[in-house]
């Protein structure tokens, strides 16, 4: 199982803002199905990138600041940050390989 770790708004700077490595960053809702189908793909994708990219899902009804913040209008919304800017959005149910992709871009 891969480490997919939840963050917030009192560790979204640590895990994500300041990592040294890109970071996939799933916002969410557990009410959300399309969430739910992107979930699995996330994880498969967290393994592939283990050691080389951090995977993290932030929950948007208990982070709503942080959606707010990062313009998150629909979800699944998938950002890829490196150096604690934003390098790549995607919005919806993406397909692995999209998902390796925007990571392997940031690498």
């Amino acid at each position: 199982m891969a480490d997919v770790k939840n963050v917030d708004a009192t560790t979204f700077e640590a895990e994500v803002l300041q990592s040294d490595i890109p970071v996939l960053v799933d916002f969410w809702a557990p009410w959300c199905a399309p969430c739910q189908m992107v979930a699995p793909i996330v994880e498969k994708v967290a393994e592939g990138f283990a050691g080389r990219a951090k995977v993290v899902k932030v929950n948007v009804d208990e982070a709503p600041e942080l959606a707010n913040q990062y313009g998150i209008r629909g979800i699944p919304s998938l950002l890829v940050f490196k150096g604690g800017d934003v390098v790549s959005r995607l919005v919806g149910v993406q397909p692995e390989p999209v998902l390796r992709s925007a990571l392997e871009a940031a690498l």
